[in-house]
């Protein structure tokens, strides 16, 4: 047994590692007990354990191991670490649990697996599981299957992939062990109750019979979905809701469906894909191609059985496709057709989506061959084309359907229609937009009208389906004009339609032979319509025109009606009848004559052609007049304008009749219903008038009038052609000066392109220039519109007028076309389909370029041409390559439909003549602009082949590639590219080219787009592979698309993807994923959408084509208004809002404008601050070089590509200036609407201008100095602050620039050091500037020295920095300078310093040379020492001040205003914020050094003396109300939702905005005055209370020091905020829910602002500092006493732990604690000892006795003496039961403290007072020896003749002296000088002084010390110690001494102790009997300031309530003039 007490000694994790079992065994045994007793998951403990945990569970003997396994159980469920064990514990169990012959160490293993299954590690434990499988021991092998069956039925099949399971079940079925078959079986089972029979295609192959006895199994299955009974931990508050979820009862789905009700879990996703291209019969083509049916009918069934397989390989079937669509096309014999189109279903159902590419040739071959009758053809075409739209969309295919509806055969158009039905069914309402929705329907209309009725009746059910997918609210616009018959038989139809989205999945069954689509679960249909979503860009339909409509109402009048009113009339009718068109006949002469004369006067009929022109004249004038008056609806337009057109008619002769008459006819236009036929009989007359010089103007107006009414496009129209068949050169140029400003007034939609050009080419070979002029300024503005795809129309052009229209072309580049101002209000919607605009960006109108006719050139695609292209000779190819360049240029536009082409293309990109491929690429660059966004389908089959040429190793093919598919995204659009697996699979060829050049292209095309489709997440893996890739720049490049590719997919998906790789790296990817977040760019606002398509230069607004019907030409009603919904982006005019609101994206284009319209600084949370750190760790360069070099720029650039749009970096980094110039520009004009970008990236473009100063060009300065004017004003204004790294990596190259040799811009930097010194602080800046004048060059030296004089001038010595003394010393070094200039400034400077600070200056200059020397006396003469008052600056900055300024000015020398950022900074450091670095203006400051070097003048001139209006002061003190404003409406029915709106109102507490602030304390106090009203607050005071003191902070902090603000503002915020407090701290029940951190923080900011010198300059600052005293007296009184006592302890600890405290602070604390010790006799019972114990046991642990007798004071340990004396004589022994929370009493000394307390007491007799017994406590026992006292004296001694302890020293004689009256202290005195020995009895007398009854803390800090007089000593008032210039400590000592040689100097003896009464100083203003100006200074100051005192004291007392003592007040105690110094003294350190 000695062994096992060896080891029973062991600690537990040495037992667990023990040879000896029974050590392990008990060492396992305490670890079970230990994991069982942690509570906390996330303890420390547990990974001590981590290395445990394997051996745990594979420990080699069994019973031990059976005791591990509990453990490891344990362990695994209550560990957080758990997780990091998986992969090795799961592999132990598989390997030595699951072989154990013991059923309980099997059980435990599945546990253990289950369990880290439950911890979120199912992929791991699975993945080890599989491994299991493949073990030779069939135990093992079973016991997984079984570990895998149970994770299934518990977890479900979300957590337990299938895939793997199901690929290894018929593997297991082929075991020869039983048990293994058997396990295989249950577990089939199992998987069937999940996936039900997607599980059967994966099995059809195992052994018959086993497959009977599952479908036996399956059969007995229940129907209803299984529901998982485990949850991850993360999922485990689902339970409940589980629960509910089975008593209500599944929904019983049929067996069809049942795949939706797992939809992760597809049949086909569990397939093996199975490759048959190899295994196609070697000659197959040959058969296919033979003559006799029967080869053909052999080689199509050998397809046919290899498609049977359910999922195929996917690869290159071009070829195949093509030989089964010919003999689908082409074969006589009708069973082949038939077998093809069986093969083309397989191909399509095995292939899915990657079948897509080829849908578009099929399609129109299955369609045209539905002209064959046999039902069995058409049956195998319908499964055939109903399979292959589930590969593709609707969207893809639309173009080939369409062109097959207007075939002749009925039955074609019969089935196209019911194919349309059922591919509708699949759609939802957001797969069939409305511009797919449009020609569809347009084309469905005509079949309705059909003669056939089969056609008829299948059009109906289109239809109906189209409406029950959609609704009616978007297919009745198309129906409008269908009658009432027809359209109940659509609705019929629609009724019955079973849609497969949401509804039951099995098709309905339709009308004739249309089927359910057959051998298809509903399953992969599911699947398949899931990809028809989300179809993108609207694709034209067939440019037929639609009948134009109008909408209807009565037509408004024709001016442009507001966007807001538009279309209102018309927007109810949801039919729209009357948005038909104004139709009327042509009436004849006599009618028009009849109804004109209705309506106008008959003698103006009578005089229209009148002889006399003055008659014609009156005549025009009352025609006008009636016009003016009629109705428009009982206007006759047609009557009326023919009596215009009657004779004299257009001929009129005489200008001003025709003048009148024209504007009649524009009048009509405007006023009636004006329609075409009136519009021909005018318009021919004023195309005849437009180039009159006298009635032009008229005609114009006229026929936009006209324009108006009858449409542009239509008016156009007519008016180019009669201009055209005019012979007259000066009505064509007009005409076409008309249409250029037309178009732009109307927007371009609708206008017939075609028609145009041809006029345009007519006028352009004009012989008139003016003509041709005219039509070169309309193609200036198409281009704005069409964009540059205009060009092609006029290459064939002489080059002398090409070069004429490419400048014209050039004007417009980068111009947007102007919002649309008229055309809206006549044809605004008709409002039947407003609420689908909003919804759907993608479907606004089509683009422009869809107006330019197509040519279709598929004719000349011969079969020669093709295989010409594929060749074996390279010349031929080469030859037929350049035939097709030929087709596609002269065609220029083209159409989708191109043959054989693309295949042929395909085989030219992998061509070994590389000349070949980059002929072949830029055919296809040409190709997509030919054909435009219809080049969308050929994306999978062309479009990616040609990313596979990015992988090229010729960097020029390379080039040419990745311009081409560029090209090609800009007519697509990305969604294309990124839809599927395909652009996954290039990136993970390993090819470096292939892979930098793709990711860089994805990096550049990502970040602009707002959503990706979900297929990104598959080259994630790829990405990561890439991020490790061997290339450098493939790395780089990964690194640089990683945080776009996290913008669209998000961190946890990308993260959750790293869980596939090896640890390494994984943990590798993960750091880069966190850096990546750090950068990643917010996604471009919705506005941005830039959908390049080719629209010309950047179109703000899309236009439709002219068969838009009416309703949608609501885009041409863009309103530049930005929509406030897009936060932040800007208001460009691309963020249109259409007539209704609704929004009409913009469609922008062409690369360099791809999106100017977004913000141009992207905001990275974290940006900047992540920027420092990475410079801080030199992760990067540090901004500093003396000239910039090229990894400077890159590292610029670089950091700048996540938050600077792309396109604005362009500019800014090109290398020619005048795109600098631009940047510059835009950046301007962004300033104030990005306010938070420019700070976001200010220290990026401080860093660029940095750049810019180092330019050679002036153009460029001028405008970055011009910017960052603007920029620093921006930055004060917003009360920014630079940091030092911006300031650092900035300010020297700014300098640089003060010294170039133009005036202008040394002006401009100078201007711009002005500014910052707003924003930072300008003794930050001195030193920057002090390096500035060692410059080599003598301009910049000099402004340098000038810039560091002003800095002196305004803001005082304390900007020298490092001190005054050296940095002047530098600045005299100039005065010996070479140069004029530099000498003078240097001089300049010293003498502004001699200004503010006299004399001293020639101390701090130190010595310089005679000739210096008498040069700078010489300079001070004749500045004849004018001082400058206050700092200039100030009177400026703040003129609502200046007078009191003005008055103070000649009272007092103003010093220098202190900057904020000096180590003076004495407010500063008691806020313990220093941050904010603020400038604080001193007004009242003495400036001893002034008055010293005042060698004894008596000036004896009066000051003039600010006169203070008294009398106010003595007015009783009233609690400042908050002025209130009208509560908001939302407060009174406040119990509604009280909460968030008091949290809401609460927010705004502590808003940056003064008046946001004041508006929510007067709510608040409003609430709290009322008493039935205030119980809403409650729950809500801490959060008021944080609020609140958050907003003391910022504006002592910011407000106070910012110079701007109105200082009354302050004030008022001030008394809202103590109103407040105090309302609520006279609430007890509000008071008391304050909790001790929050109260800490309150006292904290209320001492503060007590302290807070800057108030008390302010006029009702006094009121402010009273107001916050009595609140400082209610908290305490009303608040938990527990609470604010315990806060009070904490706040003292921090305060004498700061070293930055200011000790005037302490005091003020401890005086808060001395009034609570006052309170104990009546709050002791409701106080919690024990915290309160343990608050003072922690602060006496914190400063244990000997640290607190340390301190300057004795004030702190006396506090706590005696509110641990209070608390013991109120408790008695019982005291010390209170100690229960303090951990080790034993160790306390608060404890020990307490006994000898107690002892004490009992030992007192009870005859000594309190006072006598508190100083026996602190008494240095009397017994002591001499020797003892000696020392004691000593020491004192020692400290006062220190510079650091003086004032300690001093107060510890004093103290001495009191307690031991008779000590005799002249031994010490008797050797030191008599300098010494005066001090130090001027210091005892000061101090007694002070403590005998002086002792009243000035009235800066404002609590008034009702101390008990008997219990404490009164507080000394401790200056505290100022640092000098030097940062130095200065004693009072300096001080002293200095006043000593001052009275010395006026006549005063120094030893007087005369003490004249107050009394007497006060009644005698007059000149004191020596008339020194300093006495008198400070007589009276002394004066202002006692009546201050003895004021604010009475009335303190009068308000607050005596509990005990009585406070001394000295109105009546007389004052010696070394108090009144010592006052001085006082006042000057509470202004520092």
């Amino acid at each position: 047994m000695g062994d096992d007490s060896e080891w029973m000694k062991l600690p537990v994790d040495q037992k667990c590692e023990h040879k000896l079992w029974k050590a392990r065994l008990s060492g396992y045994e305490e670890a079970l007990k230990i994991f069982q007793k942690i509570k906390d998951e996330k303890s420390p403990e547990w990974s001590k354990f981590l290395g445990l945990i394997k051996k745990l569970v594979t420990d080699s003997n069994a019973v031990v191991q059976l005791k591990g396994l509990e453990a490891a159980l344990v362990y695994v469920e209550n560990a957080h670490v758990a997780g990091k064990t998986t992969g090795e514990v799961v592999s132990g169990v598989v390997s030595k649990v699951f072989n154990q012959p013991k059923a309980k160490a099997k059980e435990l293993g599945i546990e253990i697996c289950l369990m880290y299954i439950e911890i979120e590690k199912g992929e791991a434990v699975q993945e080890e599981l599989l491994k299991g499988l493949d073990n030779k021991n069939p135990k093992i092998v079973v016991a997984c299957i079984e570990t895998l069956r149970k994770a299934l039925s518990e977890f479900g099949s979300k957590i337990i992939l299938l895939k793997p399971i199901i690929k290894v079940l018929p593997k297991l079925f082929e075991s020869r062990e039983k048990a293994v078959r058997d396990e295989a079986k249950l577990i089939a089972v199992e998987i069937y109750r999940w996936i039900r029979d997607a599980l059967r295609p994966p099995l059809q192959n195992i052994n018959s019979v086993q497959l009977k006895e599952l479908e036996e199994e399956w059969v007995k299955l229940p129907t209803g979905a299984p529901k998982p009974s485990r949850f991850l931990r993360s999922q485990q508050e689902l339970e409940a809701k589980l629960e509910q979820q089975q008593s209500a009862g599944g929904d019983a789905e049929g067996g069809g469906d049942d795949g939706d009700e797992v939809p992760q879990i597809d049949a086909y996703e569990l397939l093996e894909a199975v490759e048959i291209l190899s295994k196609l019969p070697k000659d197959f083509y040959d058969k296919i191609e033979a003559k006799k049916w029967q080869e053909r009918k052999e080689a199509l069934e050998a397809v046919e059985v290899l498609v049977k397989n359910p999922k195929l390989e996917a690869g290159d079937y071009a070829d195949l496709v093509k030989a089964l669509k010919k003999v689908v096309g082409k074969d006589t014999n009708v069973m082949l057709v038939a077998l093809a189109a069986k093969c083309l279903t397989g191909l399509a159902v095995g292939l899915r989506k990657k079948f897509g590419q080829y849908a578009g040739h099929v399609v129109p071959t299955i369609l045209e061959k539905f002209k064959e009758k046999k039902p069995q053809v058409v049956q195998a075409l319908q499964e055939a084309i109903d399979a292959i739209f589930l590969t593709t969309t609707l969207q893809n295919i639309s173009e080939d359907v369409l062109a097959v509806m207007d075939n002749k055969n009925p039955t074609i158009k019969q089935q196209t229609s019911l194919f349309i039905a059922r591919s509708f069914r699949h759609c939802t309402a957001s797969t069939l937009p409305k511009s797919l929705l449009k020609p569809f329907c347009a084309a469905l209309l005509k079949h309705i009208n059909d003669s056939a009725p089969e056609v008829r009746d299948a059009a109906f059910e289109a239809l109906g389906t189209a409406l029950k997918v959609v609704g009616e609210k978007a297919v009745n616009p198309f129906l409008a004009d269908v009658d009432k018959l027809k359209l109940d038989k659509i609705k019929e139809c629609s009724e019955k339609v079973e849609l497969v989205h949401g509804k039951k999945a099995g098709l309905a069954a339709d009308k004739k032979e249309s089927k359910p689509v057959p051998g298809r679960t509903a399953t992969s249909g599911a699947a398949g319509d899931k990809d028809t979503k989300d179809i993108s860009a609207p694709k034209p339909g067939p440019l037929k025109k639609a009948p134009t409509t109008k909408a209807g109402g009565p037509p408004k009048k024709g001016k442009p009606a507001a966007p807001g009113s538009t279309g209102s009339a018309g927007t109810k009718n949801k039919k729209g009848p009357e948005t038909k068109e104004i139709v009327e006949p042509e009436l004849s002469i006599e009618v028009c004559e009849e109804k004109a004369s209705a309506v106008l006067p008959a003698t103006c009929i009578q005089l229209l052609d009148s002889s006399n022109w003055k008659e014609r004249l009156a005549c025009m004038e009352e025609f006008q007049k009636a016009v003016e008056l009629m109705d428009r609806t009982e206007m006759p337009c047609q009557a009326l304008v023919r009596m215009l057109a009657k004779k004299p008619g257009w001929k009129e002769t005489n200008f001003q009749v025709m003048q009148m008459k024209l504007h009649i006819v524009a009048l009509i236009a405007q006023k009636g219903n004006f329609s075409k036929t009136s519009a021909q009989i005018v318009l021919d007359g004023l195309v005849d008038k437009i180039g009159d010089v006298k009635c032009g103007n008229n005609a114009k107006e006229a026929m936009t009038a006209i324009a108006e009414a009858c449409m542009l496009p239509w008016t156009a129209e007519q008016v180019m052609s009669m201009a055209f068949s005019q012979k007259n050169p000066k009505n064509q140029s007009e005409t076409l000066n008309w249409l250029s400003n037309a178009i732009k007034e109307f927007g371009f939609s609708g206008l017939n392109v075609k028609a145009f050009i041809s006029n345009v080419k007519t006028a352009l070979a004009a012989t008139n220039p003016a003509v041709r002029t005219s039509a070169i300024t309309l193609l200036g503005v198409m281009y704005l519109y069409v964009g540059p795809s205009l060009r092609m129309f006029f290459e064939d052009e002489k080059p002398a007028l090409l070069s004429q229209i490419d400048a014209e072309f050039e004007k417009m580049q980068g111009q947007s076309p102007p919002a649309p101002t008229r055309g809206i209000s006549k044809h605004s919607i008709s409002g039947t389909d407003e609420g689908e605009d909003g919804d759907e960006p993608d479907e606004v109108g089509t683009d422009v370029v869809d107006l330019l006719p197509r040519t279709e050139i598929s004719d000349k695609i011969t079969s020669e041409l093709v295989s010409k292209i594929s060749d074996k000779n390279w010349k031929i190819r080469k030859e037929g390559l350049d035939e097709v360049a030929g087709i596609i240029n002269e065609a220029k536009f083209i159409q989708p439909n191109i043959g054989e082409l693309p295949t042929a293309l395909k085989g030219r990109l992998n061509d070994s003549n590389k000349i070949l491929v980059q002929q072949t690429l830029n055919i296809l660059q040409q190709l997509a602009v030919a054909m435009g966004p219809n080049i969308k389908q050929h994306v999978k089959n062309l479009g990616i082949p040609i990313i596979t040429v990015l992988g090229d190793s010729k960097n020029n093919v390379r080039a040419a590639a990745l311009a081409t598919v560029n090209a090609w995204a800009e007519q697509t659009g990305m969604k294309e590219w990124l839809e599927g697996e395909d652009l996954s699979e290039e990136l993970k060829k390993e090819n470096p080219f292939l892979r930098q050049e793709l990711l860089g292209w994805l990096a550049e095309k990502l970040p602009t787009l707002r959503s990706t489709p979900t297929d990104l997440i598959l080259c994630v893996p790829h990405l990561y592979s890439c991020l490790e890739d061997r290339n450098g720049d493939v790395r780089k490049k990964a690194q640089d698309a990683l945080p776009f590719f996290m913008m669209h997919l998000g961190y946890e998906k990308m993260a959750k993807a790293t869980g596939k790789l090896k640890p390494t790296s994984k943990d590798q990817v993960l750091a880069m994923l966190e850096k990546a977040k750090a950068n990643m760019p917010a996604k471009p606002a919705a506005s941005a959408k830039a959908s390049s398509k080719p629209m010309g230069g950047s179109a703000p607004a899309k236009f439709q084509p002219s068969s838009a019907p009416v309703e949608d030409s609501v885009s041409s009603t863009v309103e530049p208004k930005p929509d406030p919904k897009k936060a932040k982006a800007l208001g460009v005019s691309s963020k249109a809002k259409s007539a209704q609101g609704k929004k009409v994206p913009s469609k922008t284009s062409l690369k360099e404008d791809e999106d100017k319209s977004g913000p141009i600084f992207i905001v990275v949370p974290n940006g900047k601050e992540q920027r420092m750190k990475d410079e801080k760790g030199l992760k990067v360069l540090k901004w500093n070089f003396t000239t910039p070099r090229d990894e400077y720029i890159e590292q610029l650039k670089t950091q700048m590509s996540s938050c600077v749009a792309k396109w604005l970096q362009d500019e800014m980094f090109h290398s020619d200036f005048q795109h600098h110039n631009k940047a510059l520009a835009v950046m301007v004009d962004h300033l104030e609407s990005e306010k938070e970008g420019v700070i976001g990236c200010l220290d990026l473009i401080l860093k660029w201008l940095t750049l810019r100063f180092f330019d050679t060009n002036t153009s460029v300065l001028m405008k970055a100095l011009e910017y960052l004017k603007l920029l620093f004003t921006l930055l004060s204004e917003e009360e920014y602050h630079l940091t030092e790294n911006e300031a650092s990596s900035f300010i020297p190259y700014l300098i640089l620039k003060v010294g170039e040799p133009k005036d202008v811009i040394r002006k401009d930097v100078r201007a711009i050091l002005n500014r910052m010194c707003l924003v930072y602080p300008a003794s930050k800046m001195f030193p920057f500037i002090m390096e500035g004048t060692k410059s080599k060059n003598s301009k910049q030296r000099a402004e340098c020295l000038e810039e560091l004089g002003c800095l002196v001038e305004s803001y005082g010595m304390n900007v020298c920095q490092p001190t005054p003394g050296k940095a002047l010393k530098e600045i005299a070094i100039h005065i010996g300078d070479r140069d004029n200039a530099v000498r003078n400034a240097a001089l300049n400077t010293i003498v502004t310093v001699y200004n503010v600070h006299g004399d001293q200056v020639f101390k701090l200059i130190g010595t310089l040379s005679e000739k210096d020397m008498s040069m700078l006396e010489e300079r001070i003469k004749r500045s004849a020492k004018r001082p400058s008052a206050a700092p200039v600056k100030q009177v400026e900055e703040k003129p609502p001040r200046t007078q009191s300024i003005n008055s103070n000015a000649n009272m007092l020398r103003k010093g220098p205003a202190e900057d904020m950022s000096s180590k003076l900074n004495q407010a500063r450091s008691m806020s313990g914020h220093p941050e904010a670095a603020q400038i604080v203006r001193r007004e009242f400051q003495l400036d001893l050094d002034e008055i010293e070097n005042d060698n004894g003048t008596v000036r004896c001139e009066m000051p003039e003396l600010v006169q203070h209006k008294l009398d106010d002061i003595f007015e009783p003190v009233l609690i400042p109300e908050p002025k209130i404003r009208a509560v908001s409406p939302h407060f009174d029915d406040m119990h509604s939702n009280t909460a968030s709106t008091i949290n809401f109102i609460i927010s705004q507490v502590a808003s940056g905005d003064i008046n946001t602030s004041i508006q929510a304390l007067t709510q608040i106090d409003e609430v709290l005055r009322q008493e039935d009203k205030a119980e809403a607050m409650s729950g809500h005071i801490d959060q008021f209370l944080i609020a609140t003191f958050m907003q003391l902070r910022l504006i002592y902090n910011t407000h106070m020091a910012d110079e701007k603000l109105e200082k009354d503002e302050i004030i008022k915020l001030y008394s809202c905020i103590i109103g407040n407090m105090i309302s609520l701290f006279q609430i007890e029940s509000l008071a008391r829910e304050a909790s001790t951190g929050v109260l800490k923080d309150l006292m904290h900011g209320l001492i503060t602002l007590m302290l807070d010198s800057r108030i008390e300059d302010l006029e009702e600052g006094q009121q402010v500092i009273r107001s916050v005293n009595l609140l400082v007296v209610k908290v305490l009184e009303k608040s938990d006493q527990t609470n604010i006592l315990s806060a009070l302890l904490v706040l003292l600890q921090d305060s004498l732990l700061a070293t930055a405290s200011s000790p005037k602070f302490s005091e003020l604390v401890m005086k808060c604690l001395w009034r609570m010790v006052r309170l104990l006799p009546d709050t002791i019972n409701s106080i919690n000892l024990d915290r309160i114990l343990l608050d003072i046991h922690i602060f006496m642990k914190v400063f244990p006795k000997e640290k607190l007798k340390q301190c300057k004071s004795e004030f702190p340990i006396r506090t706590l003496k005696t509110l641990l004396h209070t608390l013991c004589k109120l408790k008695g022994p019982k005291i010390l039961d209170h100690l229960t929370m303090i951990d080790n009493k034993n160790e306390s000394e608060l404890e020990a403290h307490l006994c000898r307390m107690m002892k004490h007491s009992m030992d007192q007799t009870g005859s000594k007072s309190d006072k006598e017994t508190e100083k026996g406590a602190s008494r240095i026992d009397e017994k002591s020896s001499k020797a003892k006292v000696n020392d004691f004296l000593a020491e004192i001694f020692k400290k006062i003749g220190s510079k650091e302890n003086t004032k300690e020293g001093l107060a510890e004689l004093y103290e001495y002296k009191k307690k031991y009256s008779d000590a005799d202290i002249e031994p010490f005195l008797k050797n030191s000088s008599q300098f010494f020995q005066s001090y130090v009895e001027r210091g005892l007398r000061v101090i007694e002084m002070e403590r005998e009854g002086k002792g009243r803390i000035p009235a800066s800090t404002g609590i008034s010390p009702q101390t008990e007089v008997s219990c404490m000593p009164a507080p000394t008032s401790t200056v505290s110690s100022i640092g000098n210039t030097n940062g130095e400590e200065v004693g009072p000592s300096v001080y002293l001494e200095r006043l000593k040689i001052l009275r010395q100097r006026c006549g005063l003896d120094n030893t007087k102790d005369e003490r004249p009464p107050l009394t007497s100083l006060l009644s005698k203003p007059a000149v004191p009997p020596v008339a020194s100006s300093t006495d008198m200074l400070h007589s009276k100051l002394s004066q202002l300031r006692e009546s201050r005192e003895q004021h604010q004291h009475s009335d303190l007392d009068s308000n607050q309530t005596h509990s005990s003592g009585s406070v001394t007040t000295s109105s009546s105690s007389t004052a010696n003039i070394d108090d009144l110094k010592k006052r001085l003294e006082r006042i000057k350190s509470s202004r520092k």
